[in-house]
Formats: structure tokens, sequence, C-alpha cells
């Protein structure tokens, strides 16, 4: 039995069904398909659904009032009923891909050889939704019952297709918690290097699926058993083996204390964690294979984390990430040792470090940190603390003078302007001064003019 869904799903739902029922009454044959089907089977109220039909593209354009041709040339059309979109795509069989990604030609068809082209068994089912009826040309439901990824057909044939394919298996297998087909994982085995075949922006999608969903942990040891992960990110594939002092982290090795990171961060964060959050957790060690030393006092990391930037950076950059999302990435990565000082910190500087932009994540990366080692939560529990009795207006002192002040006291404009406005705010943030005639009376005495 499916679990109950709440309005915004039956509404999706709804009007995914117009969309069919239209299809239909203009004689054309129409089915729910791919994910919504399979989730259907397990139980799950679907988040999206796609439709198969017989109607060309053309008709379907014609049909319904608000289209977008996404995808004609392939027998795509997006629908928008009821405030939704809906995927509509022409049953077609694909002749031969040569880009490792679409097919050189198309030829539209019927529902079996529709499916019998799709990638995954799971992802081959059809269902009427008006009896819920499920039509099954390759064991796919008997699969998601077995919780088994299996490909429709040989697999080399399927990954060689499109080569990503191979890491939507592994998020399938991650995120179901299903397990790979052997004849799946051993053609993954064979043919790992041909994803470096696929553009970043393709793998970079796959990839932020896989870290944000549920199964992250799941994913990455999948990746890194088949060997997608040394081909994908080496930098991470790296961090396995390399031994840390177990004073500090007796769960093991660099790679053992990611994946722990992952894992939590991933059951708490249903259903999708933040993407940077993931991607602090999953490089925020990088730097610890370069940097490792060892002496007498035993094994140390000094400047990992500054590596670590680096190291992340060039990662980032290869994987075409944006700009806004490298840039909090990199600065989670550079401040992640910072919060072994922080009870330590004098009071300005600990506001300024409380004020950091993003400091929700910076504060969560640390709590994985801790419960992935030691799970000594103190420094996280101070910084929740001050939090929690510092007012805004503490961390972010109004201005008692401003420029135009400070001209009309005679200074001119330039560097030691700003130099008098940085001190002026170090007075207030550890709580020297208060008022505008204190932050006067500071600046006369301490600059000459």
């Amino acid at each position: 039995m499916i679990r109950k869904a709440d309005d915004h799903s039956i509404e999706k739902r709804l009007g995914a069904k117009l969309v069919v029922e239209g299809l239909r009454r203009a004689g054309f044959e129409a089915y729910f398909v791919g994910g919504c089907v399979r989730d259907f089977v397990r139980g799950v109220s679907p988040g999206d659904y796609d439709i198969a039909t017989s109607a060309p593209p053309d008709q379907v354009i014609r049909l319904f009032e608000r289209t977008v041709a996404v995808g004609a040339k392939f027998g795509v059309v997006v629908v928008c009923e009821g405030g939704f979109s809906y995927e509509v795509a022409t049953f077609r069989s694909d002749e031969a891909y040569e880009d490792g990604r679409r097919p050189t030609q198309v030829r539209f068809s019927s529902a079996r050889e529709d499916v019998l082209r799709r990638d995954f068994t799971i992802n081959g089912l059809l269902m009427d939704p008006e009896t819920n009826d499920i039509v099954d040309y390759v064991g796919g439901r008997e699969d998601i019952g077995k919780k088994i990824i299996r490909t429709i057909g040989d697999p080399a044939v399927r990954f060689s297709e499109d080569y990503l394919r191979m890491l939507r298996a592994i998020r399938f297998a991650a995120h179901l918690d299903f397990h790979l087909e052997d004849g799946v994982h051993e053609a993954m085995v064979r043919h790992t290097a041909k994803i470096r075949e696929i553009s970043a922006e393709r793998v970079q999608e796959e990839l932020n699926k896989i870290l944000t969903r549920s199964g992250a942990r799941r994913g990455l040891e999948l990746m890194a058993d088949t060997g997608l992960l040394k081909h994908i990110l080496p930098e991470v594939d790296r961090t396995r083996g390399v031994a840390q002092p177990p004073r500090f982290h007796p769960e093991g090795d660099v790679w053992r204390h990611t994946l722990i990171m992952m894992e939590i961060l991933s059951n708490e964060n249903r259903p999708e964690a933040e993407a940077a959050l993931a991607w602090g957790a999953l490089l925020h060690d990088v730097g610890k294979p370069v940097s490792r030393t060892e002496d007498e006092k035993g094994v140390h990391f000094y400047g990992h984390s500054v590596t670590g930037v680096s190291i992340a950076e060039d990662v980032m950059r290869r994987l075409r990430f944006s700009r806004a999302l490298r840039e909090t990435v990199l600065d989670l990565i550079r401040q992640h040792m910072a919060f072994m000082n922080v009870q330590k910190m004098r009071p300005a500087r600990l506001k300024r470090f409380l004020r950091m932009p993003n400091f929700h994540l910076h504060l969560q990366l640390h709590r994985l940190d801790c419960l992935a080692s030691h799970k000594i939560l103190d420094h996280y529990a101070f910084c929740v603390e001050q939090l929690q009795k510092t007012e805004p207006e503490d961390l972010h002192p109004p201005r008692l003078l401003t420029g135009d002040d400070l001209l009309a006291m005679g200074f001119a404009p330039g560097k030691q302007m700003g130099e008098i406005l940085r001190a002026l705010e170090e007075e207030q943030l550890e709580s020297r001064i208060h008022e505008k005639e204190e932050a006067v009376a500071f600046v006369q005495a301490r600059w000459k003019f």
C-alpha cells in the first residue's frame, strides 16, 4: 500500500492523470513511466511524474495549451497542467549512440520498444493511472522486490550508450538501498575509465544527487568498490588508508571518518542535505594525505586545512561548480579547524567568528566532524550557547561614527579613515565603548590631526 501523500503530491498526481486522460481522449496510448511507477510499486509517494505516449510531439503540443518543446527531436515535450510540469515522451527506439549521451537517430515506436531502450529494469515499468495496473516487459517489478539494480539488456551495451549510467546505477543502489546485479557490477569495473568521457557538468549533477540524498555513504563505498572514485574524485580516493591518531580519531583512517560524516549527514537531512555542507564534509580533509607527517610524538596533519582548500578548489573547478557554491565550500574547509580555539577567543574575534557568512553550515560541519570521530561536542555547545545569548546587534553593532563624522572632526578621506572605523568596531565588539561620545573621545585620544 502506498504511504499517505501530502496535498502537494496528490495535486501533482491529479495533474499528471489529467495529461494522460487528455492524450487518451485524442486516441493515443499514454502511461505513467519510470521513477514514479517504481516509487508506486515500492509504496512511496512519487515526487515527479513522467508520461510516455504514442502521440508524436507535434500532436502533444496541439493537445495542450501550455507546452515547451525541450527535446522534440527526441520526442520530449514538457506539458504544464494545474501548476505543475510533466515530461511527456513519445514511445521511441534509439539508433546507435555516438557521443556517449544521445542516439544519432530516434524512431517513434511502441510502448514495448520504448521500455526496451531504457536503462534499468526498475525504471522500465509503465502504469495505467486509471486502474493502477502495471505493464512490465522487463521484470522490473520482480527486481524491485529483490532490491536489484539490473540493466535492460547487456550492461556493457547499456553503459556504452551513456557511461553516466554507471553513476546512475550507484545513485539508485545507494538511495534505494538496492544492490548491483553481478553483471552490472562487473561491467562497471571493466569500464570505469570511460566515465572520463562524460562532461564535467553531468558528472557533477549526478554526484550532487548521490551526496545530498539518503545513502550517501553507500554511494561513496560503491564508487570506491567499482573504481569510479579514483577516476572522478582521485583526491578523495587518496584518503583511503591514511591513518590518523587514535586519540582523536578512534574511528580509523581519513576515508572512514569521511564516510561516517556522510552517513550522519544523509540520515539527519532528509529528503536532501544542503549541497555546500555535503561537499564540505566530503572534501574537508582532502589535504591530509599530502600533509601527513609522523615523528616521535605521533602523527600530524599540520596545515591540512590550507592545503585542503587548494586541492578542493581544483576539484570544484574541474567539475564546473558555480563560483558561489565553490567559495562557500572552500570557506567551510578553510575554517573547519578554527573551532578548536573558539573558547579561547577574545570577545571581538569570537563575535566575528560567529557572524561569518553561512555560520550555520560551519557549525554543522564541525558537529559532523566531532560526531564522526571523538564525539566531544564542547566547542559546538559553546557556540550554540553564545549564539543564543548574544543579540544580533552585539554581533553587528551599529556604527557610532560614520565617515561624515570623521570628516567633520577634521580627518581627510583615505586609508586612515578605514583604520579608524575598524578600530571603533573592535572596541564595540570588545564592549569597551557603547555611546557616540565615547567613540569621539577614543578617536581624539588615539589619533592626532
